[in-house]
Formats: structure tokens, sequence, C-alpha cells
């Protein structure tokens, strides 16, 4: 993304039945969504009532490329720049 484009974030309210479900469709939709001007691998997960609080769907760990790992946040495999088809 350009350095002179300010970011935002849009809020949508989804409804799943744990974290991790919620984490599997904020995936989706970002991965979905990644031919807009999104930025997938920033994305979040929150509870409606703790909205504080953000949990990570995508590795934030950077790598040797400056990119970041674009599989999901804690997984037990190396880094990767993609996922694997």
């Amino acid at each position: 993304m350009s350095e002179d484009v300010n970011r935002y974030v849009i809020h949508v309210p989804v409804v799943a039945t744990d974290l991790r479900h919620a984490r599997i469709l904020a995936r989706t939709a970002a991965r979905a969504l990644s031919f807009l001007a999104v930025d997938a691998r920033e994305t979040t997960v929150s509870e409606e009532d703790n909205q504080g609080v953000h949990h990570r769907v995508f590795c934030d760990r950077l790598l040797a490329d400056g990119r970041r790992c674009a599989l999901r946040a804690e997984h037990q495999s190396e880094c990767a720049p993609q996922v694997p088809r």
C-alpha cells in the first residue's frame, strides 16, 4: 500500500460459534477481498462486547523479504509468503 493513503478499519459484526470459527470466517473474507485495497494480513477479530481485545487471524511474523507471513495465526509450520495450494 502506498504511504500517501490513509488506512481505515471497517467493522462488520458476524455470528460464529466460537473464536476459531470467527477467525476462519475473517480469513476467508479477507482473502476474498484481497483484490481490493484490503490489507488482509492485518485482519483481526474481537468479541462484540470486548472490542478492545483483537485476535489476529493471520501470522504477523516478518519474513526475510520484508513481507508478512500469509498463514493463519498460531500456525505450527514454517512461515510462508503465501498459502500453499
